[in-house]
């Protein structure tokens, strides 16, 4: 009898303990207090060797788009001298307050050298940032000291990147959890791309999936 009077006084603890949050959970939903963007289908521009058709570069099924490139690959217009890519252009720009990309990654083991995802637009450069993929690590440009997450290999994972264009601040969020904090580069005008975009030391083949692909803007009071 005694045991159950003092189960029945535990109980409402463990209620209460059973509904409060985990304080070691991932955190708050990175796009509370965003408003998603409205992304109809020609928002997303692709950018792919020149001399090829999309199909053999780009496939779009079941809500995933699949981008690869091969490292001998031309660049993406004639005469260009950049380096091999099938990668997506969103085309929504942006030039003041504080945007959001976020999206469903999945990099197949054995690509390296190589771009996933960037914010276009930068003073004395092209871009503010970028995410490389090398050996399995997903990092801030090619810095070895800045690693986002260290096995990005074949999983999917969800990707957010915050840019407050007047802070001129960066952050990079990996499934929940806040991965990098940086300062931009300045510029005018940006905007967001993702797929593969050859790098230093890449892979012959490079190849990078993407699902549920969306832009959010901050909300203002």
């Amino acid at each position: 009898m005694a045991k159950c009077c003092w189960l029945q006084r535990l109980l409402p603890l463990l209620m209460l303990l059973a509904l409060s949050p985990c304080e070691g959970s991932s955190g708050a939903d990175p796009t509370a207090g965003f408003a998603a963007v409205e992304l109809t289908e020609d928002k997303f521009k692709l950018h792919k060797p020149y001399d090829l058709p999309p199909e053999q570069r780009y496939e779009f099924r079941g809500g995933v788009r699949r981008m690869w490139v091969l490292c001998t690959d031309r660049p993406f217009s004639p005469g260009s001298t950049t380096k091999p890519r099938s990668e997506i252009l969103l085309n929504k720009t942006y030039t003041s307050g504080v945007w959001q990309f976020e999206g469903h990654g999945y990099v197949p083991s054995g690509t390296t050298g190589v771009s996933i995802m960037q914010v276009f637009g930068a003073s004395g450069r092209n871009t503010t940032l970028m995410l490389h993929v090398y050996g399995g690590r997903l990092m801030y440009y090619h810095d070895d000291a800045r690693v986002v997450d260290g096995d990005i290999y074949d999983r999917w994972f969800r990707l957010n990147v915050v840019h407050d264009v007047d802070a001129g601040t960066l952050t990079v969020i990996v499934d929940g959890e806040e991965r990098l904090a940086v300062a931009g580069h300045g510029g005018y005008k940006h905007y967001f791309k993702f797929g593969v975009y050859v790098q230093s030391e890449p892979s012959h083949y490079m190849e990078s999936r993407w699902r549920d692909v969306k832009v959010y803007t901050k909300i203002l009071d």
